[in-house]
């Protein structure tokens, strides 16, 4: 993270009259921080950049992206107290939300037997790159970082300008390097779509059987090659079984991020 972010996440945790901190004597300490459940690593690179700014001594016992299990010694460190107290909860700040993301994501890539796993951008104004960092880690695709990445159409664009004329829009509009992307919510805008040429139709809250007809309807037509199918919207670890099933590439759970646990792991000095 860029050195302005760090501090400014440094000044919303310590502030400007740290009591907290103050009292506790300048001991040379070491500290662990270790986890109390399984999971999937994801935030030590962060962690490590706090602990650093802290002048603090950093040995980690895992990557990112590693597998953990319960009493794993996540990092070990060493310093002086109140600088370990200081640096103690953002550090695990990071670690714990980026963990828990990371952790849910790796169960939702192992059950979509090879279709494409992404997250949205349902994400935490300011933590957005962690978030989505996070997912990759655990083995997800991080989809669109911001409107710039590619041509979203979505139901509120053809609710003002229509299906075909969004897409020719899109197309004078945007580099021959952005994909467009359409949300449908069933086979006539779906049909629509694919015959304007899109690059990727995404099925919009539909239900799995739903889905399953409009792709056997995008074959019969003869339309499918060529076209990325994706499927989003109340999508959540017990039921993407029932998406990955119905044929498309890539399933998009805004739940990786907006509804996962922290992985539990806490700071103890020794």
């Amino acid at each position: 993270m860029l050195i302005t972010e760090l501090e400014q996440f440094i000044q919303e945790d310590v502030g400007d009259d740290d009591t907290s901190c103050s009292i506790v004597p300048d001991a040379w300490v070491h500290a662990r921080i270790i986890t109390k459940e399984a999971g999937v690593l994801a935030g030590l690179e962060e962690c490590r950049q706090v602990i650093d700014y802290f002048g603090l001594e950093f040995e980690p016992g895992f990557d990112d992206g590693d597998a953990i299990n319960p009493g794993d010694v996540v990092a070990d460190i060493w310093g002086m107290a109140p600088d370990v107290l200081r640096a103690e909860r953002l550090s695990l700040n990071f670690l714990c939300r980026m963990s828990g993301i990371a952790t849910v994501t790796a169960r939702c890539a192992a059950d979509a037997g090879g279709v494409r796993v992404a997250c949205t951008r349902k994400t935490t104004p300011g933590f957005r790159k962690f978030e989505k960092k996070a997912v990759r880690l655990g083995g997800g695709d991080t989809h669109r970082f911001n409107l710039s990445d590619a041509v979203m159409i979505k139901d509120n664009h053809i609710a003002i300008m229509g299906i075909e004329n969004a897409i020719h829009a899109a197309r004078a509009e945007a580099s021959f390097t952005k994909k467009i992307e359409v949300e449908v919510s069933g086979a006539d805008e779906m049909l629509t779509a694919a015959r304007a040429g899109v690059d990727i139709i995404m099925f919009d809250n539909m239900l799995p059987d739903e889905i399953s007809q409009c792709i056997q309807t995008l074959e019969d037509a003869k339309l499918r090659k060529g076209i990325i199918l994706e499927t989003s919207g109340g999508i959540n670890p017990d039921n993407i079984s029932e998406y990955v099933g119905t044929g498309v590439n890539v399933v998009s759970m805004g739940s990786l991020i907006h509804s996962s646990r922290w992985l539990d792991m806490g700071l103890d000095i020794l």
